[in-house]
């Protein structure tokens, strides 16, 4: 599942007694680079006002129309500064944008400071801020003041404004399923549906006695159920799993998959015991690895706050996600702890395939032989981003963070999906966590991408952000 690039509107400002001529070589270099780094762009056309820039109000009106035309098609604007700029028509074009904007300028060069050369964009930016700050226009700026569209440090500011604006999309207007009531014993997994609604997350319920129906109405001759046993047979080593469990699992997995589809659902979080394990003798962990690793983030417990992180944090990463559990001290090490769950880790954060066994926590409730289904291996070295959601208040609060999975060893006998996690200062971590009232688990995806996840949540979708 390859993740798409965001597609930018590009806005050109323009200020008269600046030279104009340098309008066209910028809407050039600009497009191209950001075509050259795999994005798609749109651009007003260039005689809808003065070469194609915004410097009066009027103009600034036709630029407001134009993103009104072509609304849902990008995700965020780049506003340039050829030059100066004005900041009175770029107000009246982006104030109802409602998507991230970046403010680039071009820097000048010493050789060409004459007055028919000199961009001056340096200063215009400052005045573009400013007006914004003051009519509360939302802007997102980064490093260096002034950067030309062919510097690298220009590839890497739109890296960040991409996924910034990923995660915006993806969470102004999200579904998640909750499969199955909350995990009774787990009071920790609470959470407000009004308060995910009023920031645009819809939360869609199905009772489990819906999902077993449907697994019951399923024959392994059926089309969907034969491909879902390929699919899975070269997923995961199954070992000595009895094959009626493995065809209650295939027949689970195709359920789960059409109620993604047929509940528009962007993320799931599922009731994965006890009544799995009584019933019908399974564990669902590989499945949710599998679905994970199609990067469609799926939650154990029915612990929403972790299906919506992980939709966020894959949606930044272009990577998938897993939730995990704050789960064991690594000896005395400060620093580090085993972050683990019983197998829905995707196999991408894995060092190799896993092996299906059965539940071994849950046999002593359930019994031998009556848990199949866990994906048990390791999590691979690499960097990471974490993080989770609870809601209070009627508030989204969030805490981001960012560590590393080492190549520490774990005990062979350690039963699940585990990893060493480090973290600077994890002791700290643990105490700001554990005192907001957050849960035990965590989510997880990876690579550094806790900057660009932190400001679009802050700043373009109103939550409240902790970082640890």
């Amino acid at each position: 599942m390859k993740q798409e690039k965001s597609c930018f509107a590009l806005f050109f400002g323009n200020r008269g007694f600046f030279p104009a001529s340098l309008q066209a070589g910028a809407r050039r270099e600009l497009a191209a680079e950001l075509r050259k780094l795999g994005h798609k762009v749109l651009m007003l056309d260039p005689k809808a006002t003065r070469h194609g820039a915004v410097e009066t109000p009027l103009e600034g009106e036709v630029y407001a129309n134009f993103l009104r035309e072509n609304a849902g098609k990008f995700d965020g604007v780049i506003l340039s500064l050829p030059n100066f700029g004005d900041e009175t028509g770029a107000v009246a074009a982006l104030k109802d944008a409602g998507v991230p904007i970046f403010i680039q300028a071009f820097p000048d060069e010493l050789d060409k400071m004459r007055p028919e050369l000199r961009r001056d964009s340096f200063c215009g930016k400052f005045s573009i801020m400013d007006v914004f700050c003051q009519y509360g226009v939302k802007f997102t700026i980064l490093k260096p003041h002034t950067v030309h569209p062919s510097n690298p440090r220009f590839a890497e500011n739109i890296d960040y404004f991409d996924r910034m604006c990923r995660v915006v999309k993806k969470m102004r207007s999200m579904t998640v399923g909750a499969i199955g009531a909350r995990t009774t014993a787990f009071k920790t997994v609470r959470i407000d549906e009004i308060a995910l609604q009023r920031h645009g997350i819809t939360m869609e319920t199905l009772d489990m006695s819906d999902v077993f129906a449907r697994m019951n109405a399923l024959k392994m001759s059926d089309k969907a159920v034969v491909k879902k046993a390929k699919v899975l047979q070269n997923y995961s080593n199954w070992g000595n799993t009895p094959k009626s469990a493995f065809e209650t699992i295939t027949r689970l997995g195709v359920v789960l998959d059409s109620l993604v589809e047929e509940m528009r659902l962007d993320a799931m979080a599922v009731r994965c015991w006890i009544e799995m394990q009584q019933q019908y003798g399974i564990s669902c962990c590989v499945l949710l690895s599998e679905m994970n690793n199609r990067k469609i983030p799926v939650a154990c417990e029915v612990d929403m706050g972790s299906a919506i992180s992980m939709h966020a944090l894959r949606s930044a990463s272009g990577e998938v996600a897993s939730c995990l559990d704050w789960n064991n001290n690594y000896g005395n090490e400060e620093n580090k702890c085993i972050l683990f769950h019983c197998g829905p880790v995707p196999q991408d954060m894995m060092t190799g395939i896993g092996d299906i066994c059965e539940h071994a926590i849950l046999a002593n409730t359930v019994g031998k032989g009556c848990s199949y289904g866990c994906n048990v291996g390791r999590i691979k070295p690499g960097a990471f981003t974490f993080g989770n959601l609870i809601t209070d208040e009627g508030k989204l609060k969030f805490y981001l963070g960012e560590g590393r999975f080492t190549d520490d060893p774990i005990p062979a006998d350690f039963f699940g999906c585990g990893g060493v996690a480090e973290f600077p200062d994890m002791q700290q971590t643990l105490m700001t966590v554990g005192m907001a009232g957050h849960r035990h688990h965590t989510a997880v995806t990876p690579g550094h991408v806790m900057a660009p996840v932190k400001e679009a949540f802050e700043k373009y979708l109103g939550y409240d952000v902790t970082p640890v």
